[in-house]
């Protein structure tokens, strides 16, 4: 037996599903062709920023990805995946990493207390702290410190992005995405952009953090075996049946 919760979903759906068929009989055919988004959405788990809602986009319009306070951390493969495949793969031209104001996450860096297995996460949001101390204890207003403490942790990911070679490579190639820094205030619903600038953050890591891709020597045995991956260049939907439309980059 389904617990009410659930019932309430499908039902929900169900309607959803109708609204969308009155409006459009071809959208759920289309949108099965394959997806070809312009944006790659990084956020903060929390239930009050909904990715779709609060950009105004639709089915197919962004990719999304998200985690406890928004973190672009380099062991992460569940968010670096995401990554390889929204640039690699489909494309995605503006990568937008979303904080918000009163977040969970970013308030427990900040305090002194242990909360269990999230400590090691949290550890992330302290090494902002620590990489801003000076600007963070000079403010003395306790929840001004703590918002500015979103805005400092949105851009040390952005430049976390950067620092992959999945970005790094992307940049030098011939339609490079764009990074964004934004900050959802969900007391009024209006999203901040930090203006950050992707050629200056990447100028900003590329005395220390710079990479260049070195091609592997071809093995004596078989030069023709030799490793040279470079990653997924399409879809692997478009290998199903029925999914003939090609995604672009």
């Amino acid at each position: 037996m389904l617990m009410a919760g659930i019932s309430t979903i499908l039902e929900n759906n169900k309607k959803w599903v109708s609204d969308r068929n009155a409006k459009d009989p071809n959208f759920f055919k289309n949108l099965a062709n394959g997806q070809q988004p312009k944006y790659l959405f990084i956020g903060c788990s929390d239930s009050r920023v909904p990715a779709s809602g609060i950009t105004g986009t639709g089915p197919g319009e962004m990719f999304v990805h998200r985690n406890i306070a928004n973190l672009v951390v380099h062991t992460d493969m569940n968010l670096l995946s995401v990554l390889q495949y929204a640039v690699e793969v489909l494309g995605v031209q503006d990568i937008m990493v979303v904080g918000h104001y009163g977040c969970g996450g970013v308030a427990a860096a900040a305090s002194n207390k242990q909360y269990g297995l999230i400590d090691n996460w949290l550890v992330n949001i302290r090494d902002v702290i620590r990489a801003h101390e000076t600007e963070y204890l000079r403010i003395k207003d306790d929840k001004q410190r703590a918002r500015r403490l979103v805005e400092l942790n949105v851009i040390e990911q952005v430049r976390n992005l950067a620092k992959t070679n999945i970005i790094q490579n992307a940049m030098r190639g011939d339609n490079p995405p764009r990074l964004h820094g934004l900050v959802y205030d969900i007391a009024d619903g209006v999203l901040k952009d930090l203006e950050i600038s992707s050629e200056k953050v990447m100028h900003e890591i590329e005395s220390i953090y710079a990479t260049e891709a070195v091609a592997p020597e071809p093995t004596q045995k078989d030069d023709k075996q030799a490793n040279t991956y470079e990653g997924p260049n399409e879809d692997p939907a478009e290998e199903v049946p029925g999914f003939e439309t090609k995604a672009k980059k």
